[in-house]
């Protein structure tokens, strides 16, 4: 495709081509996040930006890892993992840009000898959708509610990725609970607002980071990097709003 750049971002020019959902590089999500990634790479993380002619920033980026080190729940050793996938603005978007970056992780998993590619798609925020997967020539091999797919793309026969049971982990958890992870940016800048929001409204918020993928593995809930548990039920499993917290208090807690 003319026009178009594939930059492989690792953490020697991390600062130079830093990612646009890493937020301004002054902002503490973006440092928090940094540091997170200092010891990803050394796990086999992977980070592609693409450029297209005329833009000073990424239109595109892909992130992914060694099945083993996958900040999911579930089991996809052997694969590659895809973490996370955008293409923006809009008006980039069903150009291509977002096959070129699976195939240039199809191109990764097949040189490294891996099974395949997986990723856990939703329809829900904060996860790319199954279409561009389908599109690509992945196929649905687990599904959870409310829109949860684990697509899988494979190059060689071995054994198929899973979702852990996530649903076991309820037990470990009585209280008010965030269970988070440093992986996406915009997570770990709202810890704060919600433990104070929390004490305003007269509650105790217990803050758990996952901080290795074996804990994000036992997370509980498929997306993993965010979650709020009350006394054993899953009230969210992705990245919220400060007044959405809030309307959960009021109507779930009060």
């Amino acid at each position: 495709m003319p026009d178009v750049t594939i930059i492989d971002v690792d953490e020697n020019n991390i600062d130079k081509y830093p990612p646009v959902c890493f937020l301004n590089p002054k902002n503490e999500g973006y440092q928090i996040k940094r540091a997170w990634l200092k010891n990803r790479f050394a796990e086999g993380l992977k980070i592609k930006l693409l450029y297209v002619k005329n833009e000073k920033k990424s239109v595109g980026f892909i992130e992914y890892v060694p099945g083993e080190y996958a900040w999911r729940a579930v089991d996809a050793a052997g694969y590659l993992f895809i973490h996370c996938i955008w293409v923006s603005p809009n008006k980039y978007k069903e150009q291509g840009y977002g096959s070129l970056l699976v195939e240039e992780c199809m191109q990764d998993a097949e040189q490294a000898g891996k099974y395949g590619v997986a990723v856990v798609t939703s329809e829900g925020p904060f996860m790319a959708g199954k279409a561009l997967f389908v599109k690509n020539g992945f196929t649905s091999v687990a599904q959870a509610k409310p829109s949860f797919d684990l697509m899988v793309k494979t190059i060689k026969e071995g054994p198929q990725p899973q979702f852990r049971d996530w649903e076991q982990q309820f037990h470990n958890y009585t209280g008010l609970h965030v269970i988070y992870a440093n992986q996406c940016p915009w997570v770990a800048r709202s810890i704060k607002d919600l433990t104070e929001i929390a004490k305003k409204n007269g509650l105790e918020l217990q803050v758990t980071e996952l901080k290795t993928a074996q804990e994000a593995q036992n997370a509980p809930s498929l997306y993993a990097v965010f979650n709020i548990v009350y006394n054993g039920k899953l009230l969210v499993d992705h990245y919220i709003s400060n007044t959405r917290f809030q309307n959960i208090i009021k109507k779930e807690l009060q």
